[in-house]
């Protein structure tokens, strides 16, 4: 909650992640987040940090054949710690020049010595030290309950303590029928050990969508020293963190509670809907192409087309594309996700 960490002053880790949002960007009229450098915007969409601790740290699978966990939409932090150490020092985030710039910050701020305390009383004399056990201290925080809270409706109806609408349990079953929506695939949707560990709603994968770009992304038009491909800029996911023209495209599963309520979606906000997502899914091969690939979602709705994937390698055809829902499975399996609000 700190704004004194960026530079100039003005800007903290919440906000861009504010904690009465779901720990999302509160400014919505954006679908990346400004950086505290009025005008500077990076090319994502800031995703919510709740259950962001449960993730696996960044690995391949070779069982699966997959690349698992990570922090970042690409991975590119192997956990929580990692990730945390990044944005003060982005220029287009905090913008902070060094370590050592950040922990001369935190040696005036109002809470140094309950860091003191916690790291030792000579913990803020080394920048370097410092700053990684700074980045400790957000990872803490963030594998606390405020995080994980596990208060949707969902959990109390597998808990016995709630019951689904009719509706609800159409979604449900919308969710997990392979030969319908089969969400479940990729977000994973049952309890497991009787009922002991609830599930995060994503299996830490990465998948290409074949989400379009979002011509709102105010990216583009960022300074050529930030962004020297302009609108040509092609955002290749965790291709461009393992050097696998294999994996470009791919971007992580993200879990699905409290999605209702974590708009706009995917990697770079192109979605404000929910509806949106899943007729995207259900249509996606179906529809014929836009004739533009500069085409918001809102308005390839209403023209019945899709714009071209971002990166029009890897698309996963297989799960996704031409899913045969109805109008109805659609609004069902709406109304199951809205279960999955914590705070119920």
């Amino acid at each position: 909650m700190d704004t004194n960490l960026s530079s100039p002053p003005g800007q903290a880790c919440a906000s861009c992640h504010a904690p009465n949002r779901f720990f999302t960007d509160p400014d919505r009229a954006e679908p990346t987040s400004e950086g505290v450098v009025e005008g500077r915007y990076g090319s994502r969409n800031a995703p919510t940090l709740m259950y962001t601790s449960e993730s696996p740290r960044f690995h391949f699978d070779n069982e699966e054949g997959l690349f698992i966990g990570g922090q970042f939409d690409d991975g590119r932090a192997p956990t929580t710690k990692a990730q945390a150490e990044q944005p003060f020092l982005q220029p287009l985030e905090m913008n902070n020049q060094d370590a050592e710039a950040v922990v001369a910050k935190l040696r005036t701020a109002s809470y140094a010595d309950l860091f003191k305390r916690v790291y030792g009383a000579n913990s803020l004399n080394n920048p370097a030290k410092a700053y990684a056990q700074m980045a400790d201290a957000i990872a803490a925080f963030e594998s606390t309950k405020a995080f994980s809270p596990m208060t949707s409706k969902y959990d109390y109806y597998v808990q016995g303590k709630a019951s689904f609408t009719a509706q609800e349990r159409r979604g449900r079953d919308v969710f997990e029928d392979e030969h319908k929506g089969n969400c479940a695939a990729c977000h994973p949707s049952r309890p497991e050990n009787n009922g002991a560990n609830r599930p995060l709603f994503t299996d830490f994968s990465y998948d290409n969508l074949g989400v379009p770009r979002n011509p709102a992304n105010p990216f583009y038009t960022q300074a050529p020293e930030f962004n020297p491909s302009g609108f040509d800029f092609v955002d290749i996911g965790l291709g461009d963190h393992v050097h696998d023209v294999a994996e470009d495209g791919k971007f992580k599963v993200p879990t699905l509670r409290n999605i209702a309520k974590t708009a706009p979606y995917m990697h770079n906000g192109y979605f404000n809907t929910l509806k949106g997502v899943i007729d995207f899914y259900n249509t996606r091969d179906l529809k014929p192409t836009c004739k533009s690939k500069w085409v918001s979602e809102e308005e390839a709705l209403r023209q019945g087309c899709w714009p071209v994937a971002e990166v029009t390698v890897n698309v996963n055809h297989d799960e996704l594309g031409k899913l045969g829902l109805t109008e109805q499975d659609i609004d069902d399996l709406i109304a199951f996700l809205n279960t999955l609000t914590d705070g119920y």
